[in-house]
């Protein structure tokens, strides 16, 4: 995937919005899901299970113009381990949505 910067005061800056692939993936403990915003958003960031339920919230803030990433660390909003498996996780910034996959391996 190729990534177009516009540059702003010497700054890199995305010109689109872009939710990219966990990484690692498959995971065992933690993963990293890394995005970008090409304005100032209202974010939030989501992990659901397969069957639809929100299992944990990972982002749900005001977040500047940039590249951001966030950790998620195979645990549900209660703090318990949740179990192996595929979960989905979807960024919701301004209008952009986006929805990806991931694998938690035990």
């Amino acid at each position: 995937m190729t990534v177009t910067l516009a540059i702003d005061n010497g700054l890199a800056v995305p010109i689109e919005f872009a939710l990219q692939q966990n990484y690692p993936n498959p995971f065992n403990p933690s993963t990293q899901i890394q995005y970008a915003l090409p304005t100032d958003a209202n974010v939030t960031i989501a992990i659901y299970d397969l069957v639809g339920r929100q299992i944990r919230t990972l982002v749900n803030q005001q977040v500047t113009a940039g590249y951001h990433s966030t950790l998620w660390n195979a645990t549900n909003n209660m703090g318990s381990p949740v179990s192996a498996g595929v979960y989905i996780y979807t960024i919701t910034a301004n209008d952009f949505r986006d929805v990806k996959k991931m694998i938690l391996l035990k």
